[in-house]
């Protein structure tokens, strides 16, 4: 199993003129750590679980060629792009952008979005339930048009492009890999099922995750897809503790996510920014995991 960072937070000790820093110092230290992949929100107002809405937030795709400049090796992500932030266009050039300058290491997340106040706060275009996963899933067909090379028109429910040419094109092969977040039972999985090459589900509540996995298991049969060839990722947070008094538990806890299957888990580790708190996941639990 491998391990990747989700930065879901922003605030720090020293506010806006020391965040650039601080944020290149924790990515740099998680990729000499291990870590496999580096994620961020797509919010622009921070989200309840984590904080008021009035805290730091960075803009996803700014953050992450940031990111692409302070690291050498790990892969770069959303978790995940909310599909009706931008137009699937606009999309497709910023996730290419991002492989090309990282060299090949970007990963399209992606999903229906669901923050309705932070849309209606910034004007942001948020249609009801069933229109975004339709526009969800006419975004993935652009997408991988774009991406495979054919620059012809595109005419659907949604969207009308008239031409979807792509230069450059994007390093990572066949394209940069689609992963799609959420775990609704109906739609979000059946579309992991049609068109993704990884998926993102909570594993909070393990026997509820073990059940996600298996309507995941039926879409695919239903869809003449391997199930195998899906990458599965589990999101959780680390919670190592402030001396590290939950190692422990944290590594049985990702053993049992690997049981079921996932081979990648993404995590906000709380109190990131504090000393100790990377070293603890670098010197402990990564080596720990890499044996699952």
């Amino acid at each position: 199993m491998k391990l990747g960072l989700h930065i879901s937070s922003f605030t720090w000790d020293g506010g806006a003129p020391a965040l650039r820093l601080k944020l290149a110092d924790i990515a740099q230290r998680a990729e000499q750590g291990g870590v496999d992949r580096i994620s961020v929100m797509d919010h622009v107002w921070q989200i309840g679980p984590i904080g008021p809405p009035e805290n730091e937030m960075l803009e996803a795709y700014t953050a992450l060629g940031y990111l692409a400049a302070k690291t050498d090796r790990v892969k770069l992500l959303s978790m995940v792009t909310a599909v009706v932030y931008r137009e699937p266009g606009l999309l497709a050039k910023a996730v290419t952008t991002l492989d090309v300058l990282s060299g090949g290491r970007a990963i399209l997340g992606i999903g229906a979005a669901w923050n309705a106040d932070e849309s209606a706060g910034l004007g942001l275009f948020f249609p009801p339930l069933a229109e975004r996963f339709e526009r969800l899933e006419e975004a993935i067909l652009i997408l991988k048009q774009m991406w495979s090379g054919d620059d012809g028109a595109f005419h659907g429910q949604h969207y009308q492009l008239g031409r979807t040419l792509n230069s450059p094109q994007a390093l990572s092969r066949p394209h940069p890999p689609i992963l799609i977040g959420g775990s609704g039972e109906k739609k979000t999985l059946k579309l992991v099922a049609k068109y993704a090459d990884a998926c993102n589900i909570a594993a909070y509540n393990l026997e509820d995750t073990a059940h996600k996995l298996d309507v995941l298991r039926q879409h695919c049969a239903n869809e003449g897809r391997d199930y195998d060839e899906i990458e599965k990722t589990a999101q959780i947070r680390f919670d190592l503790g402030a001396n590290g008094e939950n190692v422990g538990l944290t590594i049985e806890q990702l053993h049992q996510i690997a049981e079921l299957g996932f081979s990648q888990v993404h995590g906000s580790l709380l109190r990131v920014s504090e000393p100790g708190q990377l070293d603890l996941l670098a010197e402990q639990v990564i080596p720990a995991v890499d044996k699952f």
